[in-house]
């Protein structure tokens, strides 16, 4: 007999697509990284950045949120250079660390920056047992993400998202997570059987409601941590910017070829009908 599912968890729903994302983990000074997959330090910001929080007010309740990411396409690494202060008067250029102006040869700085090119991600942000502020936090945040006070960017300001972030509120986010139409293209391959797709979290992934046709016997169930991140933010003030490491955790669903709605209109589509329908509802969401 199959193990019983989870209780259904509250939360929103939000769709991290777009031309270029870039989820820093690791820059420092003239290399700036971005990780394969929307960090938590990203997407806290995100809502901040949303609800018109300053840099220097707290975000306890942001964090106290839990993060589940679908990996829709999983994107391409793309490398920009770029160079700062060329062709500046000496008074113009970049500082150096003792406070004085670059001159001459030093007065051009090369910079690396890398991002995430033709990604997407599907998230859900959940809270297992939650309480009347733990509702009202969600309402608040939804509002904001339909109406935001800054504009929403996905990791760097020059990355905008492609479209609306939320997709939905709702009383089973973790459901709607993992049955939501993917943007990815239509498995071309002979015979029905499930594609993998894979799930990330920052506690283990063995809750995901996952029905028995999904779960591959073969993979692992996401119970253990595979590594360890510094992207859980404690606070974001520019001179006492912090983090403190968190565990992530992985796992792979087999998802339906009918899942895969395709790229562009098709999936709009699809995702438009699921949420009139499912989503949308009585039964699938509290909005």
């Amino acid at each position: 007999m199959s193990a019983p599912l989870p209780a259904p968890e509250p939360g929103l729903l939000l769709r991290l697509t777009g031309p270029l994302q870039s989820w820093g983990l690791h820059s420092h000074f003239n290399e700036r990284d971005t990780a394969t997959f929307p960090t938590r330090s990203g997407v806290i910001g995100l809502l901040a950045s949303a609800l018109g929080r300053r840099r220097d007010q707290p975000i306890n309740d942001l964090t106290a949120l839990h993060m589940t990411v679908r990996t829709d396409r999983p994107g391409v690494i793309l490398r920009d250079l770029h160079t700062v202060g060329g062709g500046l008067p000496a008074k113009a250029t970049v500082t150096t660390a003792k406070g004085k102006k670059r001159t001459g040869d030093t007065g051009t700085l090369l910079t690396h920056r890398y991002y995430l090119a033709d990604a997407a991600f599907t998230l859900a942000l959940t809270t297992p047992h939650p309480t009347t502020e733990d509702h009202a936090l969600l309402d608040r945040c939804a509002d904001a993400l339909r109406s935001p006070h800054w504009p929403l960017h996905l990791g760097r300001r020059s990355c905008p998202p492609e479209g609306p972030v939320l997709l939905g509120q709702s009383d089973d986010a973790l459901h709607h997570l993992i049955h939501l139409p993917l943007a990815a293209r239509p498995t071309t391959g002979p015979g029905p059987g499930g594609r993998p797709v894979e799930f990330l979290a920052d506690r283990p992934l063995n809750h995901l409601p996952a029905p028995p046709h999904m779960i591959s016997g073969t993979a692992e169930d996401g119970s253990h941590p595979s590594s360890e991140l510094n992207d859980q933010p404690v606070s974001y003030h520019p001179r006492q910017r912090a983090y403190r490491a968190r565990p992530l955790y992985r796992r792979t669903l087999l998802l339906p070829p009918s899942q895969f709605a395709g790229l562009g209109r098709e999936q709009i589509t699809a995702l438009g009908h699921y949420l009139d329908t499912r989503l949308n509802t009585t039964e699938g969401s509290r909005r």
